[in-house]
This record gives C-alpha cells, structure tokens and sequence, in this order.
C-alpha cells in the first residue's frame, strides 16, 4: 500500500503516462530504469504535437502571428525553469541539448579565460563520464590538472580528502550533486560554502536531483547548474545550462551562428545579450515547450510529495532487497535518492537484466558511465534499479520476486 498517495491517487498518477500501461513479453511492464531516462505524461506528448500541428514556426525572427505565438511560448518555458529552480533572472536560463552538453559548454568558456598551465580543475571519483571527460580534454589542452574528491567504502564523499586537495591551483570544482549510479546525495552546499571562501566557482551536475526534491540555485550560491528535461517527464534533446549572470557574461560564446548576435560584418561581430549569446542556431523550440509541460506537470503533483514517495520506495526496497542473501547492494550513503546498484551473488549483472526484462522489468547494468567508481569497488557493474514517483510496492515485490529465482538459476 503506497502511503503517501492512496491507491486512486497512483492508479490517476499512472494513467497519465501511457506506456505504463505496455506489455513486455505479455507481462505487465514494471519500469525501474527511471535514472537513464524517465517516462512521459501524455501532458507532454500533446503539448509537442499541439506546437508541430497549431503554431509550428521559427523564433525570435519572424514578424508573423505563429512566430510570436512560438517565441511567446519558448520563452514562457524559460521563466518556468528559472522560478522552478529559483534563478533571480530569465536570462541566467540556457537552453542546450542536455546536461552532457551543459558541461562541455562551461567547460570550453571556462578554460579559456580561467586555466592555464599548473592549474586545476575538481571533480569526484563518483563522476558520470560527461564529468569526467570535457574537464580532462580541457586539462590535456591547457596542462591543467585533474583532482578527484575520493569515495569511501559505502559510496559517500570522503570530505577531509576534499578539503586537503582544495588548495589555491583549484579554479573551479564540477561536482554530481546526485550519483546516477549510487543514489548518493552530495553535501553541496557544503562544498560550495567551502569553495566561495575561496573565490573558486562551483558547477553542479544537477540531472539527478531537480526531479528528485527542490533545488534552488539562490539557496545553494551554486555558479552553474545543469539538467536534462528527458530525466525530468520531458523529451529528450533538450537541457539547461543555468549560471549566474555574471559569470554568464564574463563567458565567450561556445557556438557561432545566428541569434547569437548583434552585428555581423566581415570585420567584426558583436555578440548577443545574455542568454541568447550562448543559443546559436534554431533552438530546439518544441522541446523546450515540452519541457515546461513536465515542469507543470511535477508541479502540480508537488516535489515534496514526489520527494516523500520515492524515499518511502527506496525504503521499502532497500528492506526487501535485503532479504535475499546473495544480493550485495553497492552504495549506501545516509542520504540517498531513490537509486538501487546492487550485485546478485556471482551472477554478472548483464544476465541478471537480461532473465528481468523476460520478467517485463526494465532495470539498467553495466558501469552507468561511471567506470572510475566501479574500478575502485572492484566490480565489472552493477544491475541499477532506480523509481520514480509512478512506481508502486506491487513493482518492488515483483522484481524481488524475479531475482530470487534468478538467484536459484545462477548461484
């Protein structure tokens, strides 16, 4: 029994996503791959349809009605995302394709001004690789260094080793604020408070969290934050770079190209306000729109009461879990989302999956494009099951149920 939606309330939750509703293999679908991407509202589905049908048009250019009404629209989406994640200005708002190209972005603006050779950049040990890789491309092009925060044995920061390799060298830490593959949830603002003293900036891989609990980017002093709208119920393709403005406008542009500028003449271009320097081309306009449905839709259902529930899962999972012998469950911070990687005696993760998904239950295995973590705890992978708000105790008891007697086939 859910306790912090009744039973109507999650059977109204889950009509409103139709591919829960799907049959695997004639098995009812049970989704615990919510990490990698989540599933969609209808709400989000017609709100694409609708712009593509009704008022599908370029922005910013066009002097025509279905211009405007597709401006208006994409940029409505933008003062959405800045009141949901409590930026004090529209304009810190980015919009690029994901959180992976979030990164590169401040990455390459960065490096450029900011790093030179003996300096260095900090990340952790629990990075996914779109944190790991721009910032070592980066450090390889201007011989800067990489400084790794270390992990201890139950997937939590170990903090005197950060606070030992914060020296003077460090010009600005890139930090998951939750582990896609441990769940863990990172002090932040902790580190922010620590780093700000001195004068270094901070960038927090957020694609983990905003769907999780509140984030607010005032609360937290955070210099940068990036997200994905496809991990958020909205679609894939698009995601939000959010800095400060004035980080924002020390910054060059990343891309060339139209609406990125003022003037452009074969001498010289003037650059574009602030946030449209950083948006070269036809933005993605649909799914920015689509995006600000998921926003309503999260909204609506209130992210303290999806916060709440999903702990309630991990709960309630965790315990249940545990009660098979063999399962090693890998990660268990204090402060967790509701993230489970876990090993089933010496069964390889990827034939787990494979006997789970002839169950009709999707989980994610492999390293999680966290390779660095797994090396330290010695494992080829892990199988990650990882639920969302639409999940229930039926799905939990159905996939623990499955692995007992995939625990009695390979161990």
């Amino acid at each position: 029994m859910h306790t912090t939606f009744s039973k109507e309330e999650i059977i109204n939750i889950r009509k409103r996503f139709p591919i829960l509703s799907e049959k695997i293999y004639g098995k009812d679908l049970v989704y615990l791959d919510n990490t990698a991407t989540t599933q969609k509202p209808a709400d989000v589905i017609e709100a694409l349809a609708d712009y593509y049908k009704s008022y599908n048009s370029n922005v910013h250019r066009g002097v025509h009605h279905l211009s405007q009404q597709a401006t208006d629209a994409y940029e409505k989406a933008r003062k959405k995302i800045q009141q949901f994640i409590g930026a004090s200005l529209p304009e810190e708002v980015i919009f690029t394709s994901g959180t992976t190209e979030s990164i590169n972005l401040v990455a390459q603006t960065f490096a450029k001004d900011h790093l030179k050779k003996g300096d260095s950049v900090m990340i952790s040990a629990m990075e996914h690789h779109s944190n790991i890789v721009p910032w070592q491309m980066i450090c390889e092009e201007k011989n800067a260094k990489l400084k790794v925060i270390p992990v201890t044995e139950n997937g939590e920061l170990y903090m005197p080793g950060f606070e030992k390799l914060l020296d003077k060298t460090v010009k600005i830490i890139s930090l998951t604020y939750v582990s896609n593959t441990l769940g863990t949830v990172n002090p932040v603002k902790q580190i922010i408070s620590k780093a700000h003293e001195k004068n270094i900036p901070v960038m927090l891989d957020a694609a983990q969290a905003v769907q999780h609990f509140p984030v607010n980017v005032q609360e937290l002093d955070a210099d940068f934050i990036a997200f994905s709208g496809h991990k958020m119920y909205g679609p894939t393709g698009i995601g939000v770079l959010y800095g400060k403005e004035k980080w924002l406008k020390k910054l060059p542009p990343y891309k060339g190209g139209g609406d990125m500028i003022k003037t452009v003449t074969f001498e010289k271009t003037t650059y574009n306000d602030l946030p449209y320097k950083f948006e070269a081309g036809t933005p993605n306009i649909a799914d920015a729109i689509g995006l600000a449905k998921a926003i309503d839709v999260i909204t609506e259902i209130g992210l303290h009461k999806i916060h709440h529930a999903e702990q309630e899962l991990l709960k309630y999972a965790t315990g249940q879990l545990k009660t098979i012998p063999t399962l090693r469950i890998i990660g268990e911070a204090k402060e967790k989302a509701a993230v489970i990687s876990f090993l089933l005696g010496n069964a390889h993760p990827f034939d787990t999956g494979e006997i789970l998904d002839k169950q009709g239950i999707a989980v994610r295995t492999g390293h999680h494009c966290t390779e660095p973590l797994m090396d330290f705890f010695k494992i080829p992978g892990t199988v990650r099951a990882s639920f969302s708000f639409y999940n229930t105790r039926e799905e939990v008891d159905a996939l623990v149920k499955a692995l007992r007697r995939i625990d009695n086939m390979l161990n």
